[in-house]
């Protein structure tokens, strides 16, 4: 069975911008990705070809405002050490 770490917190847009921009620059190095989830850091190895995916959910709720939401999934098969 995996192990799931997850972590959610309020942030500025341009906080949002930054630890998204961050995300992106360790999947791009080509090495190990290093990526922070609340106070644990976290390696990765992602593959050179990875699953994308993108969803946007627009809710308008009968209590309290209308939401917006949108979730990236990236997925990848991790080699096995030899």
């Amino acid at each position: 069975m995996g192990e799931k770490t997850n972590t959610e917190e309020n942030v500025s847009r341009e906080e949002a911008a930054d630890l998204v921009q961050e995300l992106a620059q360790e999947i791009r190095s080509g090495g190990v990705a290093e990526v922070r989830v609340g106070n644990k850091m976290l390696k990765l190895s992602p593959a050179p070809e990875l699953e994308y995916g993108i969803e946007v959910q627009e809710r308008s709720p009968m209590l309290g405002g209308p939401r917006e939401e949108i979730t990236v999934t990236l997925e990848w098969e991790v080699e096995k050490e030899p």
